[in-house]
């Protein structure tokens, strides 16, 4: 077990990763509490599963309280954190109330969100249970709703007290899901760690099997790379832009799905594919590189299948992106293993070739994996 401290100009506070992390909850809430009530924030399907291990855990501290929501992307909205909020007014939450929340993605972002924005701000701590949130979305402080117009448009920098991410947790995951978080570690690979990349290669099946050995190691590598750049760039200035390697497609793909189609994981795994050949028609990125990632992406599992979208749709629901500017997308485009380029500007003819040429990528991948 590890802490990996995170240092930035409005917070600093330890991510507490490793098998038995969660045996620490009660502490970082007893260090955080300062006589304030504690409100657990979960999921029905996800407390069902851990509530009875989360409660154990917080035996010793008094006045607590859980709050159950809704955890489908579809429910990520403002109508769930007015929700929140109203029931937190109804227990009589003041301002020295802490959140914990417990759960993926939707939940950490949501209950970051509400945290960010109930009395100008309480505090929170973050129990991630899935992969992706573990290694990716509970560490930064970026919270956020999506609207039907684009993902996470509306949301807030507030960082938490503390991350609790034990990857004994992972285990109730299914498989769809689990698979869905490594698109994530791939992306940490590509962008800044040739070492994780190198391991990845050499460990996917036994991590695929959940190898927690294996599984560690690679949680710690991702924290750390997380941790080091968003110490750097807390508000996505410059440098934290690199970890939107894959989603500018991704984000794409699950709005203009209604987000049903895809976990956000597959969605990334095929802006990652994207992003790749993308970087090939630029010359950024050489082959080699290339058929590496999208390798490695294709041994995460298999990606569903690309629905049937216009160029145009496409390329107009990237320019509402959050991340564009004026209208200009500053793509993450891969230079080689361990090395992203940001803020470069991609001809709207090279995305259309790409988007058309996407699926043969990706078969050709999943083709090379089998040999």
């Amino acid at each position: 077990m590890k802490t990996i401290p995170v240092r930035t100009s409005s917070a600093s506070y330890p991510v507490i990763v490793g098998r038995g992390a969660l045996t620490r909850l009660g502490t970082a809430v007893e260090k955080s509490q300062h006589s304030g009530q504690v409100y657990v924030l979960s999921s029905p399907r996800i407390w069902n599963l851990w509530g009875r291990d989360v409660q154990r855990r917080l035996m010793h501290v008094p006045n607590r309280n859980v709050i159950l929501f809704d955890d489908r992307e579809i429910a990520k909205t403002l109508t769930t954190i007015e929700e929140i909020c109203r029931r937190l007014t109804r227990a009589r939450a003041d301002r020295r109330a802490l959140l914990v929340a417990v759960g993926g993605g939707v939940v950490g972002d949501v209950a970051g969100f509400a945290a960010a924005s109930y009395l100008r701000g309480v505090r929170i701590i973050h129990v991630p249970t899935t992969l992706v949130a573990q290694v990716d979305s509970a560490i930064g402080g970026k919270t956020g709703v999506d609207l039907r117009e684009g993902k996470n448009l509306i949301g807030a920098f507030h960082q938490p007290e503390a991350v609790v991410a034990d990857p004994a947790v992972l285990r109730t995951l299914n498989e769809r899901q689990f698979r869905s978080g490594l698109y994530e570690v791939v992306k940490y690979g590509v962008i800044g760690d040739a070492t994780l990349f190198r391991f990845l290669e050499r460990k996917m099946e036994p991590i695929v099997r959940m190898d927690y050995r294996s599984l560690e190691f690679v949680i710690e590598r991702c924290v750390r790379q997380k941790a080091r750049i968003v110490s750097l760039d807390e508000r996505e200035r410059a440098l934290r832009q690199i970890l939107n390697f894959g989603h500018t497609i991704g984000h794409a793909l699950e709005v203009l799905s209604g987000y049903r189609r895809f976990l956000h994981g597959e969605a990334v795994g095929w802006g990652m594919l994207g992003a790749t050949l993308l970087g090939v028609g630029l010359g950024r990125t050489d082959e080699r590189s290339a058929c590496r990632i999208a390798s490695l992406v294709a041994r995460c599992g298999p990606l569903p299948a690309l629905p049937s979208i216009s160029v145009s749709a496409l390329l107009n629901t990237i320019a509402g992106d959050k991340k564009s500017r004026g209208g200009r997308v500053a793509w993450v485009i891969p230079r080689r293993i361990g090395a992203a380029d940001i803020g470069v500007e991609v001809p709207a003819a090279l995305v259309a070739m790409a988007w058309r040429e996407l699926p043969g990528f990706y078969a050709q991948s999943r083709s090379y994996v089998a040999v």
